[in-house]
């Protein structure tokens, strides 16, 4: 039983792992690599070993001959060591008589070598050339061939003839020696391949897997763990960016639990007052006509409150799923604008604020105007949200080339820098923002950013904490239409 519990904990062998592909393809060139020798030990040794055998020998002739003209005292002594040092049978013919040296110990049939040596003398008597060669095989076996080799030398006046014979292809027992040592040369280079691919293999997998254990805790909301990318440049780089993405991913789950605990406090308060004063109509201003519509009116107002929240969710369900008709026309964004201002002109003479309006010349431009118009609505009550006791707000209308911005800028509390990419996101809200009583569900911008994106309207914030924000968003100008209400298309 334990041994069958052990079978099945055996992780299987992956074919696509790293490991493994690395470990095969460090055996496979190993193989490879191996093969070739064999090929080559097998199929040309003999071609390589006749070729140079055959440059030897005639470097051997050479040097015999140079050995001869220059001190023929000491030939003997030179050629008897020369051929055994080579293995090659020596043989000169002279006037005064032949001698010959042999180190052939290798070639059987060396009773042949007259016969050789008769046969190379009158092709060189027939070429009219210095030297020449001859390839000669045995009667039993190609192990048998031998090169013969035979030239002139000029000795004070007498022409000299100078042999060699030497074993073109290597005997058995050098064959057997070579074979042997290149068995041990293939286990040596398979075992090193294998470590290689070991050791390679492991140093690459491991900071992929430690990497891939890392992000199995973030994907359970681990947001402490860190990622480690080892020694490798890419690893790094990507551990970094997991690093990040970490880090922005921890940040929008805090910003998400905090505004659902928001927008649950927003649909809390407003179902307990719709509940309570329904309650007090039924058993206390029910029959009070002045108290019982002023309890509905609070009924009311708390209704539209929940309305105007579900009505955001909705809004922003919408254009993120792209399910939103533009209604576009060309129409003047300055008047637009000009609209908004009045809109919010109230709150000078019952709260207090300071709002001013710059506008350029009318701009025209092409886009659904209620949607704009309800951009730069939430620009403007996003200030008057966020300025705090300064209550100045500066909206303004610019113009530039092809260009028309609008601006909403506010002196209040501003957005942290760390926290300005995330001013867009659906339930954001500023952490400079400690006073709860400020309405709102936090889908506003995320409305605003929808609307935008669906106009290819450039947009942003510029923001300094303890100094305020500007909200901008930009669109193309267009001529002014025709009287009869169509449009010529971009401004030129």
């Amino acid at each position: 039983m334990a041994g069958e519990n052990r079978h099945s904990n055996r992780v299987p062998l992956d074919p696509n792992s790293i490991k493994t592909t690395t470990l095969v393809s460090f055996v496979v060139f190993a193989l490879l690599l191996i093969s070739f020798l064999w090929t080559l030990m097998s199929f040309f040794i003999n071609t390589y070993y006749e070729a140079a055998r055959t440059q030897e020998v005639i470097r051997t002739a050479a040097a015999i001959e140079t050995q001869y003209r220059e001190d023929a005292g000491l030939f003997d002594e030179f050629a008897l060591q020369t051929a055994g040092t080579n293995g090659i049978y020596i043989r000169l013919d002279s006037s005064q008589g032949s001698y010959a040296y042999d180190g052939t110990s290798g070639i059987r049939d060396s009773d042949t070598f007259d016969i050789d040596i008769e046969r190379i003398s009158k092709k060189l008597s027939e070429s009219g050339l210095d030297s020449v060669t001859e390839t000669r095989f045995g009667a039993s076996s190609d192990s048998d061939a031998r090169l013969v080799y035979a030239a002139h030398i000029d000795f004070y006046g007498e022409v000299d003839t100078l042999y060699i014979i030497a074993p073109l292809y290597p005997d058995k027992v050098t064959i057997r020696i070579v074979k042997n040592m290149l068995l041990y040369i293939s286990f040596i280079v398979l075992t090193i391949a294998l470590l290689l691919a070991y050791a390679l293999s492991r140093r690459i997998a491991l900071p992929i897997e430690s990497l891939t254990k890392a992000a199995t805790e973030l994907s359970k909301g681990n947001y402490n763990v860190k990622f480690d990318g080892s020694a490798f440049t890419e690893t790094k780089e990507l551990a970094r960016a997991l690093n990040k993405a970490s880090y922005e991913m921890e940040k929008t789950d805090f910003y998400q639990r905090e505004i659902i605990a928001n927008v649950s406090h927003d649909l809390k308060t407003p179902l307990t007052m719709i509940r309570s004063y329904a309650e007090k109509i039924i058993d206390i201003s029910g029959d009070n006509p002045e108290k019982r519509n002023s309890d509905l009116q609070i009924i009311i107002s708390e209704t539209e409150r929940l309305n105007r929240l579900v009505t955001d969710m909705m809004s922003v369900s919408n254009l993120q799923s792209n399910n939103v008709e533009l209604h576009k026309e060309t129409f003047d964004i300055v008047q637009a604008a000009q609209e908004v201002y009045e809109s919010f002109m109230v709150l000078s003479s019952s709260e207090g604020f300071d709002i001013h309006f710059h506008p350029c010349r009318p701009t025209y431009v092409v886009g659904d105007r209620s949607r704009i118009m309800q951009v730069m609505t939430n620009f403007v009550s996003n200030a008057v949200k966020y300025s705090g006791e300064n209550k100045y707000i500066d909206i303004q209308v610019s113009r530039s080339s092809k260009k028309v911005a609008f601006h909403c800028v506010d002196h209040g509390m501003g957005i942290p820098s760390d926290e300005i990419a995330h001013v867009w996101d659906k339930y954001y809200r500023t952490s400079a923002n400690h006073e709860r009583d400020i309405e709102g569900t936090g889908l506003g911008l995320a409305i605003v950013k929808g609307i935008l994106t669906l106009h290819n309207a450039k947009y942003g914030v510029e923001s300094e904490e303890g100094k305020g924000s500007d909200f901008w968003f930009e669109m193309d100008t267009v001529r002014k239409p025709s009287q009869s209400g169509g449009s010529s298309g971009k401004e030129s």
